[in-house]
């Protein structure tokens, strides 16, 4: 048998490895796929004619190769208690737009699915599109994209609020979201789009990103906690997201740091959540912003709905006007998160700290430092450095955006296997 007839020399396995690397010379390729030069161009050519590669080839079958930006794109989607945002990206992984867009969270499923899929067809048909090679042919009935009636779209992942079941595409319980349970978002976009879906916990999701693109690049062990309407982590060990027995490791909205409470009943929310969210925020901001000295104006959000019940911009407004009150509540409630981080390093003993998520906004610095201190105090040296997220609050799409594109990249070598 020689070397370009064994199985992992076909079209397949080379496209497995230029689309592991992103960028790689043809050279190199080769040495790697252990191919004489001429065979390996003869390859690279056909993945060309196919439009999945690009080739800028030189004498003696040299240059650089990279995965085609124009064959497809991809959608990712995070899906919060209090915003949508979504974002498509190219062949590549390059962002090419971003839109976020408030939500009713009293809305329910059907509606919040049909918002979803609204958003994803805008951005297909926004998308720049070229005449689509051979194997980018658009499959019957898949969504189309403006005027050319081609499709861009192979692959769609969505992080959402609650422990979800990637295999099923189930979203198992949003505690933020009335009436989301047991709800098979995945199998809804599947067959509204036609094309592969990846469904993730937000925070695994956000995990995922800031390994991809974030500070956490190149880090095997860290816990991502993401900071918003909720709160929760996504937690890699050896290089790989770890989603425990049930799949719901991570999900810190339970975790008690008072031991006296352990048969007290906080309902959906859990102790953590209580305190340390955008809800927990809220709720002790009003409380005591409300309560103002004499002669002081209260300060107090505008009545509304559940989204106007969770923001708790007001709180930060406050803190930034000096208001000791508000200052007060956003200590207390980061000397909490920072005991429960410190229990964290306890079990996991991580090599990074991320926080992310819409909340990290409002007092980054002595949100770091509240912690710092806490963890610092009890863990003395073992304590792992805590970082905000180089992502900021796109954390969650990075990750939907890097895991739609594992399942385009799958779906394209399988079409090269056939």
């Amino acid at each position: 048998m020689t070397t370009a007839s064994r199985p992992e020399t076909t079209l397949q396995h080379v496209f497995r490895e230029v689309s592991a690397r992103g960028d790689i010379s043809a050279r190199d390729l080769g040495r790697i796929l252990t191919l004489r030069p001429s065979t390996i161009g003869e390859k690279l050519r056909e993945l060309q004619r196919r439009g999945v590669v690009e080739w800028r080839a030189r004498r003696g079958h040299s240059g650089r190769v990279t995965l085609n930006p124009a064959f497809g794109c991809v959608a990712g989607i995070d899906m919060g208690a209090s915003n949508l945002r979504f974002a498509l990206a190219d062949f590549r992984g390059q962002l090419l737009t971003t839109v976020t867009e408030r939500i009713t969270p009293e809305d329910g499923p059907r509606k919040m699915i049909a918002r979803i899929n609204q958003g994803i067809r805008g951005l297909v048909d926004a998308a720049p599109s070229g005449e689509p090679p051979a194997l980018a042919r658009r499959p019957p009935g898949s969504v189309k994209a403006g005027r050319s009636g081609r499709s861009c779209l192979k692959a769609i992942a969505i992080g959402v609020p609650s422990p979800a079941d990637p295999e099923r595409g189930v979203v198992a319980f949003a505690n933020n979201l009335p009436g989301w349970k047991n709800i098979h978002l995945g199998r809804e976009l599947e067959k509204e789009f036609r094309v592969p879906v990846f469904l993730e916990n937000d925070a695994n999701m956000a995990a995922i990103g800031e390994h991809w693109r974030g500070v956490a690049r190149g880090v095997s062990h860290f816990v991502f906690i993401a900071l918003g309407t909720g709160i929760g982590s996504g937690i890699f060990v050896d290089g790989k997201l770890y989603r425990g027995r049930t799949g719901n490791a991570g999900e810190l909205y339970r975790m008690n740091v008072e031991w006296q409470r352990w048969a007290d009943d906080f309902g959906d929310m859990g102790y953590f959540e209580t305190h340390v969210s955008g809800l927990g925020i809220a709720a002790a901001g009003r409380r005591a912003l409300n309560h103002s000295a004499a002669g002081r104006r209260p300060v107090a959000p505008p009545p509304g709905g559940l989204a106007t019940e969770r923001d708790a911009q007001f709180v930060f407004d406050a803190f930034r006007r000096d208001d000791a009150r508000a200052r007060a509540v956003l200590e207390r409630i980061f000397t909490i998160l920072g005991v429960g981080v410190a229990n964290l390093v306890s079990v996991l003993d991580p090599d990074l700290v991320v926080f992310g998520g819409g909340l990290v906004r409002g007092a980054p610095d002595l949100l770091v430092q509240t912690v710092e201190r806490v963890v610092g105090r009890i863990h003395a040296d073992l304590a792992p450095p805590i970082r905000l997220s180089s992502l900021e609050d796109k954390a969650q799409a990075y990750g939907a955006i890097a895991s739609a594109l594992s399942l385009a990249y799958q779906a394209a070598a399988e079409q090269l296997a056939g």
